[in-house]
């Protein structure tokens, strides 16, 4: 079972689920946001939208 979003985040970047690419730009993004210092970025699926998103649980 997928964990809930967090109450408090940030979404960083949408990635359809159907991207030619597969899930390689969302892992590439996520790992440049936490070599960036935002170390909790991580991709979660949003079933209402079927997309990828990339969040971090930190606030902008």
């Amino acid at each position: 079972m997928t964990p809930a979003l967090p109450t408090q985040c940030t979404v960083l970047e949408r990635f359809p689920v159907g991207h030619p690419r597969s899930s390689s730009p969302l892992d590439e993004y996520a790992a440049a946001q936490r070599a960036q210092g935002t170390t909790d970025a991580r991709v979660v699926m949003d079933l209402a939208t079927d997309q990828f998103l990339v969040i971090t649980e930190t606030t902008k």
